[in-house]
């Protein structure tokens, strides 16, 4: 297995634990469960982001590609500040439940969106025009 490889396994192993962290974390925030406040609640899906953030950048460092040229890449970075934004709003900024799971919802769709351009490496909506 090439180091790269090796990378991309780290990537994908942080990405389904941030998802499924996600979903938990909203979850119990959206059944005013005490369990949110635990450690492994709070401070854990943060450590698994920056195997995440670190996993990525040393793919494309690998890759030896521009974020800002690779429309693709471009386009899951994109993506990744509207899927934070709306993680923000479903854990900590909505002010109702309703409108918390509504961005929780839409965080998923991004994060989705976000998986499919990874996966076929080809933007598909902001950058596909250009």
């Amino acid at each position: 297995m090439t180091f790269y490889e090796w990378v991309k396994y780290l990537h994908v192993t942080a990405i389904t634990l941030s998802i499924t962290g996600f979903i938990v974390r909203v979850i119990l925030k959206s059944n005013d469960s005490p369990n949110q406040t635990k450690y492994w609640f709070k401070k854990l899906p943060h450590k698994v982001d920056i195997v995440l953030l670190a996993s990525a950048l040393t793919m494309v460092y690998l890759l030896g590609v521009n974020p800002f040229t690779t429309f693709w890449i471009a386009e899951k970075i994109t993506g990744l500040i509207i899927y934070i934004l709306l993680g923000m709003v479903a854990l900590r900024w909505g002010q109702t439940k309703k409108i918390r799971l509504i961005a929780a919802g839409l965080a998923v769709m991004v994060f989705s969106y976000i998986v499919y351009v990874a996966h076929y490496k080809a933007p598909a909506l902001i950058f596909s025009y250009t």
